[in-house]
């Protein structure tokens, strides 16, 4: 299987696409790309049984997916851990460096890192981290963007984007804040946040709020 191809799986999966669909325009911004390049690939996904597509509504992913991108979640998360505790790596700078040990790591290499490091529950940017038999406790999948304004919410974890990690970083923004949701402006404008320790209102771009999720 191709990097490119593995990379949708894990968004996939980091968008909630094992309990729902998932829409081409979620998947676009999360990685990135066009949409248009989003609509091809996940053609080749459900050609090789690793997705389900139903026009209009979205994309999930098989059992089969489900198991792959588990897999591969599993991997890096762990390798991402690792790289943040024991080397003290820099959230942004993790991501990269995992994406190539992921590809180069035995499953008994895994396992022995998992132990290494204290069975650890979920990644840096807090992403849930499966276990050997596939068990993990389910991400929030509700968006910044998409939660109301007025709600009262915590951070609870950052797709895994070298970009957006480093954004993130700039407006101080972290994982465990409680923050109010103060306003969204329109046009694909920012969502303002306040964060509740400090009464700091913090401005959030359109594209990151759908890469932030909360609960």
């Amino acid at each position: 299987m191709t990097p490119m191809k593995e990379d949708y799986l894990k968004i996939i999966f980091e968008l909630g696409g094992t309990k729902k669909k998932v829409s081409n325009k979620q998947i676009a911004l999360s990685l990135d790309i066009a949409a248009g390049s989003v609509t091809e690939m996940v053609g080749k996904l459900v050609q090789e049984g690793l997705a389900k597509h139903t026009p209009y509504a979205g994309i999930s992913l098989t059992k089969k997916g489900i198991r792959y991108a588990e897999t591969l979640v599993r991997k890096h998360r762990i390798w991402e851990d690792f790289l943040v505790d024991k080397l003290n790596y820099g959230l942004p700078d993790v991501h990269s460096e995992a994406e190539v040990l992921e590809h180069v790591t035995s499953e008994r290499l895994v396992d022995s890192l998992e132990a290494f490091l204290g069975n650890p529950k979920h990644c840096p940017h807090g992403g849930a981290i499966p276990d050997k038999d596939g068990h993990y406790q389910e991400d929030s999948h509700t968006s910044l963007a998409d939660t109301e304004d007025g709600a009262e919410v915590s951070i609870e974890r950052f797709i895994d984007n070298h970009d957006l990690l480093m954004y993130l970083h700039d407006i101080a923004l972290q994982i465990g804040q409680q923050v109010t949701v103060v306003k969204h402006d329109p046009f694909e404008g920012p969502v303002t946040i306040e964060v509740k320790a400090t009464g700091q209102q913090i401005p959030v771009s359109y594209k990151a709020a759908h890469n932030v999720f909360v609960k």
